[in-house]
């Protein structure tokens, strides 16, 4: 394993875990760390949370966009624009129907409907949208959300 890979199962991990995983000395793993850090190959950490654990409310989308490219720049310059939305937390170029996959969080659903009809929609390279609600999580990041429920069917179920 490398410290990209521990870093990425637990960014938890200290420098001093990740030494001796890794048979080297606390020092050199810092240094790498901070190197990592400076040429953007680790660009941050972050705490998975089930927050449907929580009294927080809020709803989670994914919208897929269809979008005429830019010349000269292709979906990049789009793509950079629906970045710097708040309410945006991930953006992917997609193959397929669709052009941009981007995930949307919102207190409600009509606060996520008035985003993609107010703002997304509005940009003039925008062609086309769909948005889908996101009910349940049951695995994001590798994270599985809630534990299956045993089958009380037995053994051989279905």
């Amino acid at each position: 394993m490398t410290i990209l890979e521990l870093l990425e199962n637990d960014g938890r991990l200290t420098a001093k875990e990740l030494a001796a995983m890794l048979q080297k000395e606390v020092g050199d793993i810092k240094k790498e760390i901070s190197e990592l850090e400076d040429q953007g190959v680790i660009l941050g950490y972050k705490t998975i949370i089930d927050w449907d654990k929580t009294d927080r409310e809020y709803v989670d989308a994914l919208i897929e966009i269809k979008v005429v490219p830019q010349r000269h720049r292709g979906f990049d310059e789009i793509a950079d624009k629906i970045c710097r939305y708040p309410e945006v937390n991930s953006v992917y170029l997609m193959s397929g129907g669709f052009d941009l996959a981007v995930m949307v969080e919102g207190k409600t659903m009509r606060e996520v409907a008035l985003f993609v009809a107010e703002k997304l929609a509005l940009i003039e390279s925008v062609t086309a949208t769909a948005t889908h609600f996101v009910l349940r999580k049951y695995k994001d990041k590798g994270v599985v959300y809630h534990a299956p429920e045993k089958d009380e069917r037995g053994e051989g179920g279905i």
